[in-house]
C-alpha cells in the first residue's frame, strides 16, 4: 500500500478508535494523529502475535486495534 493510502487509513482508524473509546478520545485531530501511530503499533503487535489479516479491511482492523491501544494508554497518562 502506498504511503498516502497508509496515512488515510491511519487517520480513519484514529477516528474510528475515538468513537469506540468511552468519552470519544482526545478530539478529532489528536485521534487521527494517534491513529497514524496506532496503525504502526497494530501492525507490529499483530505480527508479533502471528496474526495476519489480509486486504484493506484487515489493515483497517489492525490499525483500529492499534489506535485503541494507543488511545487507552494515552488516557491513562492523561489522568
Amino acid at each position: 500500500m502506498g504511503i498516502i493510502a497508509s496515512i488515510i487509513l491511519g487517520c480513519l482508524a484514529g477516528f474510528c478508535a475515538g468513537k469506540l473509546m468511552k468519552g470519544g478520545g482526545f478530539g478529532f485531530l489528536m485521534n487521527t494523529l494517534l491513529g497514524l501511530f496506532g496503525g504502526a503499533l497494530g501492525g507490529w503487535l499483530f505480527s508479533a502475535l502471528g496474526i495476519a489479516w489480509g486486504g484493506l479491511l484487515g489493515q483497517l482492523g489492525t490499525a483500529i486495534v492499534g489506535a485503541v491501544v494507543i488511545l487507552y494508554v494515552a488516557s491513562l497518562l492523561k489522568k
